[in-house]
């Protein structure tokens, strides 16, 4: 294996590993280790050249330290990407191999699922290394899907107490877009609920299973942030909310699992200029995370894991409330959150 260190102002570590016999090409980045080692899941997904995945990766990473951060877990920003195609060109021996790369870095960072790899692939990476987390074991952590679905739900509950005075999400309509792991269980939590259901996704196999289970409306995906709802929720790859897109919403709240659903940073005052609220993603999706790490810490238990779940709605009415009072948008306020805790996490070494 190969690993090259590459120079990246703002980021403590980046390095492009790759193996050609076990058809591994990846990057392993460290935002900020101020709070802890890093911490985040693997993607791997065909991206079209070298830059779309190094752009990728930096994003996912430095998200993950203001995640960590507001999430409460001794943890820094880590993300990893592979350039693969999951479903044709994914191996064992690419998994192994990605295993290495991680264990090569000393503890520095702890992988996890993420879009393209699945609880086997992270019990095979286990074989290599201890530094992957999100495998069940007699009762304890676990995909880390159904956690962030979770805390997706209550967060979106309190969005719409906010935004809308609603007591429950009992007859709003929903947009998802995207019903992979997350997506699918958060359907299922708010067809419970009594939601009203539009989903989107690219395989079709997830929109049949949508549509017969919870009665979803099924729309394309690049139409569906111009549906007639009250809540767009993004649940697939990241920059849903974008320039091209965002005069087409319809929705009075964006709350959703995807990763940097604002394509750029100006995306957040733009939602709150058009009386959208905007539910922080790195808040409302912490839940996947929280469970990783608390399993990483042996400190897994249920109990605490309903608390932490239940806090999420909690967390974004204090952002929601404080966004209000100043008069800025809430994605600033979260970010403002995540620095003040990574500031005394710097004060305290």
């Amino acid at each position: 294996m190969q690993s090259r260190e590459l120079s990246v102002e703002g980021w403590e570590k980046i390095v492009h590993f790759t193996d050609d016999d076990a058809g591994l090409n990846a990057l392993i980045s460290i935002h900020d280790g101020t709070l802890g080692p890093g911490c985040g899941g693997c993607r791997i997904f065909p991206y079209p050249d070298f830059e779309a995945g190094l752009e990728d990766v930096k994003r996912l990473s430095r998200g993950m330290t203001f995640k960590n951060a507001v999430g409460n877990i001794p943890f820094g920003g880590g993300k990893s990407v592979i350039f693969a195609d999951p479903k044709k060109d994914k191996t064992p021996e690419m998994i192994k191999a990605f295993a290495r790369a991680v264990d090569s870095l000393d503890g520095a960072y702890y992988t996890a699922e993420d879009s393209g790899v699945t609880e086997d692939d992270i019990a095979l990476m286990q074989t290599v290394t201890k530094y992957a987390a999100g495998i069940g074991k007699d009762g304890i952590g676990g995909n880390p899907s159904p956690f962030t679905a979770r805390g997706v739900w209550r967060g979106m509950q309190a969005a719409a107490r906010h935004h809308y005075g609603a007591a429950s999400l009992e007859g709003l309509r929903v947009a998802i877009l995207g019903v992979g792991a997350v997506g699918m269980e958060l359907a299922r939590l708010l067809h419970e609920e009594g939601a009203k259901l539009i989903v989107a996704d690219v395989f079709q196999p997830s929109l049949e299973k949508a549509e017969k289970e919870f009665g979803a409306e099924i729309m394309s995906p690049e139409d569906i942030i111009a549906a007639d709802v009250d809540i767009f929720s993004p649940c697939a790859l990241g920059g849903s909310i974008n320039e091209n897109t965002i005069d087409r919403l319809q929705a009075k709240i964006v709350a959703g699992a995807a990763n940097n659903q604002l394509r750029t940073p100006n995306m957040d005052q733009a939602l709150a200029d058009r009386g959208v609220l905007y539910a922080p993603d790195y808040v409302i999706n912490g839940m996947g995370v929280i469970s990783v790490g608390l399993e990483i810490l042996g400190q897994w238990t249920e109990d605490e894991i309903i608390r932490r779940t239940d806090g999420i709605g909690t967390q974004l009415t204090e952002i929601f409330t404080r966004a209000e009072k100043n008069n800025v948008p809430t994605g600033a306020v979260a970010d403002e959150l995540a620095l003040e805790i990574i500031e005394r996490g710097r004060k305290a070494a």
